[in-house]
Parts: structure tokens; C-alpha cells; sequence
């Protein structure tokens, strides 16, 4: 989680963490508001130790800890595929899920966005994508990350690699090179994945406030919101979140995942609690806090 952190948190308190305006043409995309919106929050991670007695039971074991975090969220950024994809972990992922609301959202394995880089990838794709539609109605938005250096002069790249994705397959891109939100390739960027029927994931971390882009490519929300332990700064930003958040709802969203992440996931459950009752308030919306 260092991409965009400070060295020292004490830095916060001098940078400018608000959000940047809505771009202007996302309301095209959006056809008013939805009488059922799905809402999605929950964290990076299901097996922390310090949970246990805090957001899981006293007592849980480890072997537990995906139980019991699927009791207590409704969805997770699902990391463990970015280094591997085993068959056998993804078939007892989804069968513990089973039969609930729960969402995974699978990380696209390395090998095809930082080792290879979108190149000679098609085999571990379709395995990749094999792999995570064994969730079945548990399986949420997969997520392609991109990596800090690859820049916007891959476009046809990452076109080229998303038409070997089926349509019906969701999907959003993290880019996180600063070209990609600049001039032309912002425009043609966005076009394109607009027209791919892919989301745009928005990343909210301190120190790359370049790539916080507001822009829609469909009505689907994905946000990866950086926290850093218990500064105050992160309460702010997750009220400013939960404000715009509320607004694209009222617009026409149909479809929000918000990811908080931070280095020591200790605090994780605490800041995901605080965001649900804080959109929910807002938005009017149920979504069971972690703690109940």
C-alpha cells in the first residue's frame, strides 16, 4: 500500500486531500436514479489477528476468518489472486460464500499486468477468468492494476488485451501513471473504455493527486480510498467521499465498490464501519456496519 503514501503521516496536515469536481459530461451516462443501488464497502484483507476480539468473536481461529469476514462485510478486494491462482483456494472461496450477498472482486494475477505487462498473456487470462467465474453470483467487479510506470503510450495495449475479456465479465482498470489523465489520452482513454463496457477505478492516495479523476465510463463506481492509520485526515476524507458518493447516487450510480486500504490493516474494519454509517445517513441506505 506505499504507492502515494507520505513518509512521515505528519505531512497530511500540510497537503490539499479534497476531492476535484465531478468532470462535466457524466451526467450523459446517467439516466437518473436507480430504485435499488448496490453499495459494496469493505477492506483488502479478511485475515488479521488484531480483528479477533474487536470486529470477529473472541476465540475465532484462523481457519475462520474468512467465515467470519463475509458475516461481517458484504464484499472484498481480493488480493491473493494478484500473486496466485489456485484452483483449489478459489473453488473454497466460493463455496463459503455461497448463498450470500458477499462479493468478491478478484485482482488480476501479476503475471498478466506486471510481469508480461498485457503481452502473450491469453492462456493465464482464461484460466484467470475461468477461475473467478467459479464464484458465481458471489463473483463482483474483477480489477486489472496497471503498474506506476506504464504509461498512456500503451493505449492500444490495453485495448488490444480487454477484447480478450468476455463482455460479460466485470471489469475495472486501475491506471496509475499520470498520462493517463492528461490532454488526448484522457479523452481517448475514457472513450475507450467506455466502449469496452469497462468501470474506471478511481484511486484516492495523498501523494498522487493527479490520478483522482472523477470521470465516469458507465454507472459503475470502483474506488480504492488509501488510509493511513488513525489520522484524522482519512475521517475527512471519508465524509467528503461519503457526500460525492451520495451524490452519483442521486444521479443515476447503479453500482459502488469502496476499498479502504491502509499498510497496517489493523484499523481497517473501524474506518470501513465509520464510512457505511456515514453513507448510509446520508444516502439513506442499509448497509450493515461491520460491529452488528
Amino acid at each position: 500500500m506505499k504507492f502515494g503514501a507520505p513518509d512521515n503521516l505528519d505531512d497530511l496536515d500540510r497537503l490539499d486531500l479534497s476531492l476535484p469536481k465531478d468532470y462535466a459530461d457524466n451526467a450523459s451516462l446517467l439516466s437518473g436514479k436507480k430504485k435499488d443501488p448496490k453499495v459494496f464497502v469493505g477492506c483488502s484483507v479478511w485475515g488479521q489477528d488484531p480483528w479477533v476480539g474487536d470486529v470477529y468473536p473472541e476465540g475465532t481461529k484462523k481457519k475462520d476468518y474468512l467465515e467470519e469476514y463475509i458475516r461481517h462485510f458484504n464484499c472484498i478486494e481480493l488480493n491473493s489472486t494478484f500473486y496466485n491462482i489456485k484452483k483449489d483456494n478459489m473453488l473454497s472461496w466460493a463455496e463459503r460464500a455461497k448463498g450470500s450477498n458477499f462479493k468478491y472482486c478478484p485482482k488480476f494475477n501479476r503475471r498478466i499486468s506486471h510481469l508480461k505487462r498485457l503481452k502473450e498473456v491469453e492462456d493465464v487470462t482464461e484460466y484467470f477468468v475461468s477461475m473467478c467465474q467459479q464464484f458465481g453470483d458471489n463473483l463482483g467487479m474483477s480489477f486489472l492494476q496497471m503498474p506506476e510506470n506504464f504509461s498512456a503510450k500503451y493505449l492500444d495495449r490495453v485495448e488490444g488485451y480487454l477484447k480478450l475479456i468476455p463482455r460479460d465479465f466485470p471489469i475495472a482498470v486501475e491506471l496509475r501513471h499520470p498520462s493517463w489523465f492528461e490532454g488526448e489520452a484522457f479523452d481517448e482513454t475514457f472513450e475507450m473504455l467506455s466502449s469496452m463496457g469497462c468501470t474506471a477505478v478511481i484511486t484516492d492516495t495523498a501523494l498522487k493527486r493527479e490520478i483522482i479523476h472523477q470521470r465516469f465510463t458507465n454507472d459503475k463506481v470502483f474506488v480504492r480510498f488509501a488510509a493511513y492509520e488513525l489520522h484524522d485526515s482519512n475521517y475527512r476524507r471519508l465524509d467528503e467521499w461519503a457526500e460525492r458518493i451520495t451524490q452519483w447516487i442521486e444521479q443515476g450510480i447503479s453500482e459502488v465498490y469502496f476499498f479502504s486500504k491502509q499498510e497496517d490493516e489493523t484499523y481497517a474494519p473501524r474506518q470501513a464501519d465509520y464510512f457505511i454509517k456515514k453513507l448510509n445517513a446520508l444516502a439513506g441506505l442499509s448497509i450493515k456496519s461491520p460491529y452488528t
